[in-house]
């Protein structure tokens, strides 16, 4: 996030790091807190991790659209990062 938040003061706007304005904003399903089961613990991070992902491609997306290649390169280096864990977690769903 500390990425995010330096390309944006970079661009001049304002990072709002806050957790309250992060689940305001968020596109992501609330965590359900009532599962206890492992299983279901891993099947909800993944899907999380997966649905992150697919909002950080559209953004990569839309950088580029932009003409703003330093701000795609960043997107890019989180997606990867995204996709690893992603890939650690689905690992144990098997």
């Amino acid at each position: 996030m500390d990425l995010i938040a330096e390309r944006i003061v970079q661009l001049g706007g304002t990072a709002e790091g806050t957790v309250q304005v992060a689940a305001k904003r968020s596109a992501l399903k609330e965590y359900p807190v009532h599962i206890s089961d492992e299983h279901d613990h891993v099947e909800a991070l993944s899907s999380a991790l997966a649905t992150f992902g697919k909002h950080v491609r559209h953004a990569i997306d839309q950088s580029d659209e932009l003409g703003d290649r330093d701000t795609a390169d960043i997107f890019t280096e989180i997606s990867r990062g995204i996709d690893k864990y992603l890939w650690f977690v689905e690992a144990h769903l098997g």
